[in-house]
């Protein structure tokens, strides 16, 4: 017999306490190994349109509802005895007669006023004063609405709704219907979803259609079940959409990327992407790396719900951060750890060498971003290769002269730390890319990078060495508004070709509507890379509601406090439980307005840092940065203050106008990481006037 999971069985499951949820899951084992026990107390919901509904006793009160054929039995629901049969008896299973998919679809005539307050009954024709005003959908016939997935029986309906009713309508449809709606009512355009499915002896099994695919999951054993279970909240680790798994399971001639803005499910496709190679392969070796070792950790507990840590998949796959996997690879080349230069010496070497030469025309800032962003960053060795770099992104003008004089002092810097025998960690890098390029036998088949926008040069270079060249080879997932380490770079100078292999996902799992909509005001509609490719939000769609972002700026810190104390209070009354909650600020000098803000509203804190932290029953603070890759029901942004957010000390800091550009950028592409870091809720606030980044968000 078949066993299934829906993904509503993960929903109802998360809602429920956590020793119900414990005895659930072991009714569903028990399901799961012996379908037909008698024990298992399987009673048939009389009073559904589809008879194939049963109940499963849990315990006195818990029922589980699942949907059981000849052949197949699946998870569908979980809930309190009287939820758990009116749940049944509203829905039943259908394969959708134009896309041939199956779905979980609402029956319409028992639906009660509170749960759509603008929605007809099925035969009832909308009348203009139920929906308040504009329709949205009135020009779009039955015909184009069934193409899309939209259940017949909800036809009238979509095409009745307005915009006050628009939220209420699409979380009572199918997902695949539920976007193909949203895209429309933000670009016009209505994609179809599927072609039409073949009748009778030709038709597919409607659950193996790619929109049946991401409610509907097949569980081969026990581990699978136990995985499907084990993380309820963080299902779109378990359930792709088509367009996921499309670019998850494409073959790729060379490097290819993956985009998207906040929220779209990069990292999941990165996870899936690294999965699908290794079981490919059988003794094929694939890296899965990120920028940090702390979204590492994270990866690496992500990748234990998908494969089981002590299977022959999770063992071809190394999980690590890119300068931890360098420093490991140095040391097996070279059998010795780098040297490498703190801060301090690199600018002492520069300041002799500024003495020993005697160039005063340019500030010591200056030149200690020309060597980051230029000398370094490019490896340049030689007068030839500073001469016909191109300074991207550089434009304080340099003439030939000027130049040649500035490599006599790059060139007396690099001569004063090789006689200290320390090596820039950009050096270090390049030393070991060099060794492996050379090797024939390469330490990875494959490598799948996330958060590939914060990269560097030297990065790339090594990722690209440590791969054979070929089909598979890199796979980088990213957003470049999100950039937030990194001065932007031409991959393509770099011998990383992604150009016809670069695919953008749409659809926006973790943020809400409210929160996306707010925080893109703080990006530009369209990013475009220094390679030419385009990054663009627009058609970019949240699949699900929430309240609207509050914005408040305060006389005083004091108040700004007593205000977020309120706010945490209220998103652990909604449901978030202390560790679902993140408070941010721009730098640790405003830590403690967090910590503040989150003891008088009766919580704990927890300061996130590069280390792994336990973050349960304690609000989780930290700086902005180290938000990146963080995932929360309800974020507060606190201390963005004039002066504060973009920070003054970066502004004062910038040594040309180019730099001062990618300042204020990095500083909203900051604001904008930490604001998407949540689900639910958002509070941005600060002390009056507040920063100008504010003033953005609230228009």
């Amino acid at each position: 017999m078949q066993f299934r999971i829906a993904k509503s069985f993960q929903d109802s499951l998360s809602r429920l306490q956590a020793a119900e949820q414990k005895q659930a899951k072991m009714t569903a084992y028990d399901l799961q190994a012996e379908p037909e026990r008698p024990g298992l107390n399987l009673h048939p919901v009389k009073a559904s349109k589809d008879r194939r509904f049963h109940t499963v006793r849990v315990n006195d009160d818990i029922r589980i509802v699942v949907h059981k054929t000849d052949d197949s039995m699946m998870l569908c629901y979980v809930d309190h005895h009287d939820d758990a049969y009116a749940w049944a008896e509203r829905r039943r299973i259908e394969a959708h007669p134009k896309t041939g998919a199956a779905q979980i679809v609402e029956v319409v005539e028992r639906q009660t006023e509170e749960a759509a307050p603008a929605v007809p009954h099925v035969g009832e024709e909308a009348h203009p004063a139920q929906t308040g005003g504009r329709r949205l959908f009135d020009g779009l016939d039955a015909e184009r609405l069934l193409g899309v997935g939209v259940p017949e029986s909800w036809v009238p309906a979509v095409q009745a709704a307005d915009e006050s009713s628009f939220f209420d309508l699409i979380d009572h449809l199918p997902e695949e219907a539920s976007e193909a709606l949203l895209t429309y009512a933000e670009t016009g355009k209505l994609e179809t979803s599927a072609e039409a499915q073949p009748e009778g002896e030709g038709a597919t099994d409607p659950f193996e259609h790619p929109d049946a695919q991401r409610r509907f999951r097949v569980l081969e054993d026990a581990g699978a079940l136990r995985h499907a279970l084990e993380f309820p909240w963080e299902k779109w680790t378990v359930f792709l959409h088509p367009a996921q798994q499309e670019v998850v399971d494409r073959r790729f001639g060379g490097p290819a990327r993956v985009s998207g803005s906040a929220g779209t499910g990069k990292t999941v496709v990165a996870l899936h992407r690294a999965v699908r190679l290794a079981e490919r392969s059988q003794d094929g070796r694939v890296l899965l790396a990120t920028f940090s070792k702390p979204l590492a950790h994270a990866l690496r507990l992500k990748l234990r719900r998908l494969v089981d840590a002590e299977s022959e998949t999770a063992r071809r796959i190394t999980v690590g951060y890119v300068d931890g996997i360098g420093h490991q690879l140095y040391e097996l080349a070279f059998a010795r750890k780098p040297n490498i230069a703190s801060r301090s010496q690199i600018e002492a070497a520069l300041n002799r060498a500024v003495e020993e030469t005697g160039e005063t025309r340019f500030s010591q800032r200056f030149l200690l971003n020309e060597w980051r962003s230029v000398v370094d960053a490019w490896q340049l060795r030689d007068w030839e290769a500073y001469r016909d770099v191109s300074r991207l992104g550089r434009k304080t003008r340099i003439g030939g002269r000027q130049r040649e004089a500035l490599w006599q002092v790059f060139a007396r810097t690099q001569e004063i730390l090789r006689q200290r025998n320390v090596v820039t960690w950009a050096e270090a890098v390049a030393q070991a890319e060099a060794h492996y390029r050379e090797k024939s036998r390469k330490p990875f088949d494959h490598a799948v990078i996330d958060e590939a926008q914060d990269i560097s040069i030297p990065q790339l270079r090594f990722m690209a060495a440590i791969v054979p060249d070929g089909p598979d080879n890199l796979f980088f997932a990213g957003d470049l508004g999100q950039r937030i380490f990194q001065q932007p770079y031409s991959w393509l100078s770099q011998g990383v070709d992604v150009r016809g292999r670069s695919v953008s996902l749409r659809v926006n799992y973790r943020t809400s509507y409210q929160i996306k909509r707010k925080a893109d005001q703080l990006l530009p509609m369209k990013v475009r890379d220094v390679d030419g490719y385009e990054e663009s939000r627009k058609g970019t769609v949240s699949v699900f509601d929430g309240p609207e972002p509050e914005i408040g700026l305060f006389d005083s810190t004091a108040d700004e406090n007593a205000y977020v104390a309120d706010w945490i209070r209220q998103a652990v009354d909604a449901g978030a439980a202390p560790e679902e909650i993140g408070v941010f600020v721009r730098t640790r000098d405003e830590l403690d307005r967090a910590r503040a803000a989150v003891k008088a509203a009766g919580q704990e804190a927890l300061t996130l840092s590069e280390r792994v932290e336990d973050v349960a029953g304690k609000v989780v603070i930290g700086t902005m940065h180290l938000a990146k890759g963080q995932e929360f029901k309800a974020v507060a942004v606190m201390a963005c203050d004039d002066e504060v957010l973009p920070l003054q000390s970066r502004i004062e800091s910038a040594a040309e106008e180019a730099e001062l550009e990618e300042i204020f950028e990095t500083e909203r592409h900051l604001l904008y990481v930490a604001v998407t870091r949540a689900r639910d809720r958002v509070l941005v606030s600060g002390l009056e006037p507040g920063s100008e980044f504010v003033a953005d968000l609230s228009t």
